[in-house]
């Protein structure tokens, strides 16, 4: 249980950092955020046939559950590296293990609903997903 707990602090860290380079990104490319979250919570409703509400309510709760998706896969893959892991490994092995995990976790669901699809992203796609996982990682 010590493992767990010890790894979803990690996991608050590095999805803390993880936003941080994603708002920085926005911030220096004058970008927008991605609006992935709030589809995902939309198809993820649709698929269990869970109401959010009407129209206004709906889109507030997507906007505040799409967020928490990313906390939970955060939270989620550093507790279950820190069950996997036996030992500590090498700086260099963990941030590569944690963002292989994190982009597993996000980037899975998200295909497997259709949400976005990796093998058509550009070379700026893929540096705006991996850039902010390999602050998490």
């Amino acid at each position: 249980m010590r493992h767990v707990l010890r790894g979803m602090l990690a996991g608050a860290a590095g999805t803390s950092a993880l936003n941080i380079v994603t708002y920085l990104d926005m911030t220096l490319r004058a970008r927008p955020a991605s609006q992935t979250p709030e589809q995902s919570v939309d198809r993820l409703a649709g698929k269990l046939h869970v109401t959010l509400g009407d129209e206004q309510a709906a889109a507030n709760r997507r906007a505040g559950l799409g967020p928490l998706l990313g906390y939970a896969t955060g939270l989620g893959a550093a507790a279950l590296y820190a069950v996997v892991a036996s030992e500590r490994p090498r700086w260099a092995t963990a941030v590569g293990a944690l963002t292989a995990a994190a982009m597993i976790g996000s980037n899975m669901p998200l295909t497997l609903l259709k949400v976005t699809d990796p093998r058509t992203w550009s070379a700026t796609d893929w540096a705006s997903d991996v850039i902010p996982l390999l602050a998490y990682g």
